[in-house]
């Protein structure tokens, strides 16, 4: 915040041989990085917000987590009820979320309903924060 205030009040009072716009842009760009590199595109980026909007949700992140971890990435919706603490339905909605997003694949056996990672899909996730990722 300190710096930020700083930033500004210099901006603010730039002497007339400085533009404050320019100085301004000067000074940010020393003390702020931009977060990303390169724009993505509008279907991009409607897909990577559905995505991200399936793992937003703490209870789904710690079931791809627990499939990641689990037995060659695959588990039983009947093994994840107890680690999460949800009924079997609850449980199964939320992989029902990952699943549309395109995070899980779905098999059924007898039953029960098998989930595992889909290893490109998350590779894909990895690329586009590689890709607009800034070089440090």
């Amino acid at each position: 915040m300190r710096l930020w205030h700083t930033v500004f009040m210099a901006a603010t009072t730039a002497s007339s041989t400085h533009d404050a716009g320019s100085l301004l842009a000067a000074d940010l760009s020393l003390c702020c990085r931009p977060i990303t590199g390169a724009v993505l595109d509008a279907a991009t980026a409607e897909r990577l917000a559905g995505v991200l909007k399936a793992l937003g949700e703490p209870t789904r992140l710690r079931l791809v987590s627990l499939i990641a971890g689990h037995e060659g990435a695959e588990a039983c919706v009947c093994d994840l009820t107890a680690p999460v603490g949800l009924s079997q339905p609850t449980v199964s909605h939320h992989l029902k979320v990952l699943v549309d997003a395109g995070l899980l694949e779905r098999s059924q056996r007898g039953k029960w309903a098998y989930y595992r990672i889909v290893p490109a899909a998350l590779d894909a996730l990895a690329g586009i924060f590689a890709r607009t990722a800034r070089p440090s």
